[in-house]
């Protein structure tokens, strides 16, 4: 028994692989978890247009009663997108099995989307920002034990061949420690137009990164050779928008004090990350909102050209 009994290809989608023209992976937690509705719901459609303009097809990835859905419908996204509160589970490797076996949607994070796209023999996916080792996961902070909270985005990297188009891991996150984690598990990282690894929120991390591809060509250079050496994953990053973007220092500041402020409200575990997204909303008065869908549609303009340019090698 295989991935393959649980998997739906849409018709469109499958049409196109076997045809050889490039297609995209989308996740789908950016659509449950990520925004209210309706932008949800735009932010969805924008991405997959992006990538149709790219020249690529978008298939966004979800799971639905008992199959994985590699390519979903008007019908599909808008019932995602409205699905009553708390009705959607979050399906990343770890919680994969469980998700499949319930009655209902489930969202697909950046891992149970690899594992669903490259099943179905899709090599590019786009997203937000990937998870990464949580601040204190390896070394204790504010006076509190190692958490070990470690994204399994960054081991589905290390192990699923694709090429995963991202504005970098999420600003909240211990980017030092995350990219040490990734050069150990072998997973390159290639940002492309500029030195620094990209901030999320901010063009810049003020961190160099690992490798950088002057164009998209080159970047899909690196990650065909990549994949062609089933090496796993090679993880690609692009800076936000210049008009969307915050300032570095702004970002690095609202962040700041977003952890400090769950700190001291006890703020952990599951509830840490949502918590924080939303407090630097506040903080930031809806920039790091407005930067976050520009990154996101973006990403996805991005990784259709990257499919194409695979696609032509």
């Amino acid at each position: 028994m295989s991935l393959e009994r649980w998997l739906v290809v849409a018709g469109e989608v499958r049409e196109a692989l076997a045809a050889g023209t490039p297609v995209v992976a989308l996740e789908s937690t950016l659509i449950s978890h990520g925004l209210p509705y309706p932008s949800n719901l735009e932010v969805a459609k924008a991405s997959e247009a992006a990538v149709r303009e790219s020249g690529a097809l978008p298939a966004t990835v979800a799971i639905h009663s008992g199959r994985l859905l590699v390519g979903l419908d008007e019908a599909s996204l808008e019932a995602l997108a409205t699905a009553p509160e708390g009705s959607v589970m979050k399906a990343a490797r770890p919680s994969l099995a469980a998700a499949v076996a319930r009655i209902g949607w489930a969202a697909t994070t950046v891992s149970a989307t690899m594992i669903a796209a490259h099943a179905a023999g899709i090599r590019v996916f786009a997203t937000g920002g990937i998870g990464g080792v949580h601040r204190g996961a390896l070394s204790g902070d504010a006076g509190r034990p190692p958490t070990l909270d470690i994204s399994s985005d960054l081991e589905e990297l290390a192990r699923t061949p694709m090429a995963v188009v991202c504005a970098g891991p999420k600003a909240i996150l211990d980017v030092p420690a995350t990219l040490e984690y990734l050069e150990t598990r072998g997973v390159p990282v290639v940002t492309i137009g500029q030195p620094e690894l990209p901030g999320f929120y901010a063009r810049s991390s003020g961190i160099s990164s690992p490798l950088t591809a002057p164009t998209i060509a080159h970047a899909a250079w690196i990650a065909g050779v990549q994949l062609s050496l089933g090496l796993g994953g090679v993880l690609v990053c692009v800076p936000v928008p210049e008009a969307e973007a915050l300032p570095e220092d702004v970002a690095r500041d609202a962040v700041e004090q977003a952890i400090a402020e769950a700190h001291e409200a006890g703020v952990a575990g599951p509830a840490l990350t949502p918590w924080l997204l939303a407090r630097i909303a506040e903080i930031t008065d809806g920039a790091s909102v407005r930067a976050n869908t520009a990154l996101i549609v973006n990403d996805a303009r991005v990784a259709g050209q990257l499919a194409v340019a695979l696609a032509d090698r």
